[in-house]
């Protein structure tokens, strides 16, 4: 009894994405069986569910073997094991590196050590994802700090070379990084409305603006240590708020500019004082590195709570900062505008940009 085949031989590596998907997502074989079967992937390709099941267990074996150039994916590029097109090694990697943003908020600003690891089941059980995927985005990070440690150079550039991922999740990353470097507390109940996205668009303010990559590109660890030269220099502008003169000058000048401009003025004249010694302080203490981590919890405290129990509009908040911080320009015996300028703009942004409305 003849019987006739039609065969297709190829060498390029079958990867399905959404089989990829629950790879990742931490799933066994037998419950991405499930999903897909629940998605309608055997009426699609009318195949049974023995097919399916060794289709799964096939395409899952072979992104473990994959796993370890995903962890070095410079290497992916370069071997001959799997043929697989430069487009789809690019989405191996970037679904590889890519996180949970539940996941990210609860390790965001911790130590990327065994400790925070051993904490993870806790992480899972809260977020709903599994603890494979957690111990696979936590690897991941602690991965990509290590290697850009100690590394001269733009954080983001540095982590888009040796990880080869988009731009946007660079970003991500170097947030993550300069986060755990600095310890930036972020699990306060008060801190608990901020999103990672927050977090990381203010760590971009920083990384850009007070680092010591800031002033000077090719210097040791330059975007993940804040520049402390400049950090001392912020204790220079306590005379705004020690010097009595010049504090009720800075008063007047702001108050004129904003009479007339918005609703809360009454509560910006009353409040003025306070707020900018909230402020001031902040800056003067960024010395101290337990200051430094309380920065985010200190802006809520005495900044952004002082005005919402006002009801000061985000548009309100814009300008206040716009003039409080321009009228200290032309405070004649204020001799600290360079390092105003450098403070104020982060502190301006990320302001801004954690007062929900």
């Amino acid at each position: 009894m003849s019987v006739e085949l039609d065969v297709f031989v190829g060498n390029t590596t079958i990867m399905d994405k959404e089989v990829y998907q629950l790879w990742l997502n931490g799933y066994t074989v037998n419950d991405a069986v499930k999903v897909r079967i629940e998605g309608g992937v055997m009426e699609e390709c009318e195949a049974s569910a023995e097919v399916l099941l060794s289709d799964t267990m096939d395409q899952f074996r072979t992104f473990q073997m994959c796993e370890r150039l995903l962890q070095n994916p410079a290497k992916l590029a370069n071997q001959l094991l799997f043929q697989i097109p430069p487009d789809r090694q690019a989405m191996l990697i970037e679904r590889y590196y890519a996180f949970d943003d539940a996941f990210v908020r609860e390790v965001l600003g911790k130590k990327l050590s065994k400790g925070t690891k051993k904490d993870l089941d806790d992480v899972s059980a809260k977020t709903g994802i599994t603890l494979k995927s957690c111990r696979r985005q936590f690897d991941n990070f602690k991965r990509v700090f290590k290697v850009v440690e100690e590394l001269k150079g733009p954080l983001v550039e540095n982590i888009k070379q040796h990880f080869l991922l988009p731009d946007q999740l660079a970003r991500d990353y170097a947030a993550i990084v300069f986060f755990a470097n600095n310890r930036f507390e972020t699990g306060k109940k008060k801190l608990q409305y901020l999103t990672f996205q927050d977090f990381a668009f203010c760590a971009g303010q920083l990384i850009n603006n007070w680092t010591v990559g800031a002033v000077d590109n090719m210097v040791e660890d330059m975007d993940v240590d804040l520049d402390k030269e400049f950090l001392q220099d912020l204790k220079d502008l306590k005379i705004l708020i020690t010097d009595k003169d010049l504090l009720d000058q800075h008063k007047s000048l702001v108050c004129v500019a904003l009479r007339g401009k918005t609703k809360v003025f009454n509560e910006m004249e009353a409040n003025f004082k306070n707020l900018s010694r909230g402020l001031v302080n902040i800056a003067a203490k960024l010395t101290n590195t337990k200051d430094v981590r309380d920065f985010f919890i200190d802006l809520v405290e005495k900044f952004i709570e002082p005005c919402k129990s006002d009801k000061w509009t985000a548009t309100d908040v814009n300008l206040y900062l716009t003039h409080y911080t321009n009228s200290a320009h032309i405070l004649d015996t204020f001799k600290h505008q360079t390092v105003w300028t450098r403070y104020m703009g982060v502190i301006k942004s990320c302001i801004l940009r954690m007062y929900h409305e």
